[in-house]
């Protein structure tokens, strides 16, 4: 039987093709920001160019446009920053002593939390542990938080209690109180605690307290006729009203003394004696179906943007992404050339769109961290050096960046666009395990999803630009073959509409759609979700990445455990950063 070995080229043909690049033949890179990179040096090939009048772009460093965000445990150091926040936050009330905070740091440090932006504290969060028994009316502030000293704290108990969260003034609408709830709720998680209790403030009541009861003005916030600080995003993040405690804080006056009894109940709790028989680990994915359209201004393009952040933020989408190449109305906004004139050289509309790189990663970036998501941003003409790339970038909501070259070029990019193609494959982290994106026809190429697969990705995004459905079809039934071929989750996420004044992008057709494995345990048809082709749309649905880890190991086929490796292999790089797949 002929074995069969596929391997980079020799050494040979990479010399006679490598002439003007460095980093040719090295088709592999690890990129996280806390990973260590197993592979290739960071970066694409490069082009020498004759032509002294271009003017050499330096890659963008992406630093630059990252925003730093960091959930963490509090500690002593942070009193005083405590202290201004809690006074902007409370106007009036006495704020924390020292005494209070070196107590709960001490009994219960994993309880109090903080939310740092940029250096600075502009959010936290108090808890203790208590056995819910103990504490059935929930009317006594001071009681139950020991005075804020936590003394009380039982580690065998069964309730987390919230104590206090503070958000500053300045940086609320940036999602840190769903952050911190988050983060109280994995605490209850791990420690298998049955339940959150928190005693809510209702500020907004004052205005309202001559003309309702406090039992009105809450059923006017439950039915979302009235906006209540505090209230409000406590019931977006899944906590039930049980009743209002009168006296809970008397020297509250915008809430006239009233705290409202809310519970969150933990769904992964297990009572002593039983066993949790399956993990589970749901993603929720939102993939947008965008409308292209002419523009006035960059603000419209802003504004179209927030929305479908905006909208997958509100539906709790741990990821949202776009298309590739959704940024290409930005060419609306370009002046024309004198009639006449010819153009300096190829792809020059593609050159004028990538003017607009440093906007778009501003206000990616900016999403990602205030709406609280992970934003896989389509992708975007980037010039590095005197080379144009399409790369789509990865916006993480911990305010950081990575970004995926696209690999393979069609034949049309090349004419039309002047595209270089990239050279690194890149598996990400993020806070929902590992990632790969394939950018459109980098999809139709398995040795590129073989190796994300290989390096633990259990998601795969492909954001596509497609003109005809023979097109699309192409993209669609390669990113189903990705899943089957490797088990995993496939987003792909296309644009409708037309651009008449765009080259090769003036008519798209799309589908966009959640793929899966077929199999029993998934949808009908391998088809998770769906869009209607051909309309602004959007794709919402809930992914178990556990079990697609389970799938790997039992499903009715095991196309990864079956492969025949004695027979052919993949091999990415060379020498000791060669990684055999």
């Amino acid at each position: 039987m002929a074995k069969v070995r596929r391997t980079a080229p020799s050494a040979k043909g990479r010399k006679a093709k490598a002439a003007d690049s460095k980093t040719a033949g090295r088709l592999a890179k690890v990129d996280s920001t806390k990973a260590a990179k197993r592979t290739s040096p960071v970066g694409p090939p490069t082009k020498k160019r004759t032509d002294k009048s271009v003017k050499r772009t330096a890659p963008l460093k992406l630093r630059s446009f990252e925003r730093q965000i960091n959930v963490r445990l509090l500690t002593i150091d942070d009193f005083e920053a405590m202290v201004e926040l809690e006074l902007r936050c409370f106007a009036g009330m006495q704020p924390w002593q020292k005494d209070q905070i070196e107590s709960q740091l001490k009994i219960f440090p994993e309880g109090q939390i903080g939310i740092e932006y940029q250096g600075r504290l502009v959010a936290s969060s108090s808890s203790v542990i208590v056995d819910f028994s103990e504490y059935a009316e929930w009317h006594d502030w001071k009681l139950i938080a020991d005075d804020g000293y936590i003394r009380n704290h039982n580690s065998e108990g069964d309730t987390l209690y919230g104590i206090e969260i503070m958000v500053d003034p300045e940086f609320r609408g940036m999602k840190l109180s769903r952050r911190l709830y988050d983060a109280r709720k994995e605490l209850t998680r791990q420690l298998n605690l049955q339940r959150i209790i928190i005693g809510g403030r209702i500020p907004g009541y004052a205005a309202y307290a001559d003309n309702a009861t406090a039992r009105e003005y809450a059923e006017y916030v439950l039915g979302k006729d009235i906006y209540d600080p505090v209230l409000t995003p406590q019931l977006a993040n899944d906590f039930v009203l049980r009743g209002l405690i009168p006296g809970y804080l008397k020297g509250d006056e915008d809430s006239r003394g009233y705290a409202t009894h809310l519970e969150w109940a933990n769904l992964d709790y297990v009572p002593a004696g039983k066993k949790q028989f399956k993990a589970v680990a749901v993603v929720r994915l939102c993939a947008v179906q965008w409308q292209m359209r002419a523009l006035q201004s960059f603000d419209d393009f802003t504004h179209q943007v927030e929305f479908y952040v905006d909208v997958a933020s509100d539906y709790r989408s741990d990821f949202v992404v776009f298309p590739e190449l959704f940024t290409l109305e930005l060419l609306s906004l370009v002046e024309p050339l004198s009639p006449g004139k010819a153009p300096p050289g190829p792809g020059h509309a593609a050159r004028q769109l990538a003017s607009y790189t440093t906007q778009y990663l501003n206000l990616m970036t900016d999403l990602a961290v205030r709406y609280h998501i992970n934003i896989v941003g389509g992708s975007q003409f980037t010039l590095e050096d005197d080379c144009l790339y399409n790369i789509a970038y990865l916006f993480r909501r911990d305010g950081t960046i990575g970004k995926q070259y696209k690999i393979h070029i069609t034949p049309n990019e090349r004419r039309w666009w002047g595209i270089s193609p990239g050279n690194t494959q890149e598996v990400f982290d993020t806070d929902c395990g590992k990632i790969a994106i394939s950018v459109c026809y980098d999809v139709e190429f398995p040795e590129l999803a073989r190796f994300a697969a290989h390096q633990g990705a259990r998601l795969l995004f492909v954001p596509f630009n497609t003109d005809e459905s023979h097109g699309y079809y192409r993209v669609r039934h390669c990113a189903q073959a990705r899943s089957i071929e490797n088990h995993l989750y496939v987003v792909i996420a296309g644009c409708v509409g037309h651009l008449p004044f765009v080259e090769n992008s003036d008519i798209h057709y799309a589908q966009s759609a959640v793929l899966s494995p077929c199999d029993i345990p998934f949808s009908r048809a391998g088809v998770a979700a769906e869009a209607s082709a051909n309309i602004a749309q959007v794709v919402l649905h809930d992914v178990d990445v556990e079990m697609i880890r389970r799938h790997r190991m039992t499903g009715t086929t095991r196309n990864w455990k079956d492969r025949r490796t004695d027979m052919y292999r993949i091999v990415f790089g060379e020498g000791e950063d060669a990684v055999e797949v």
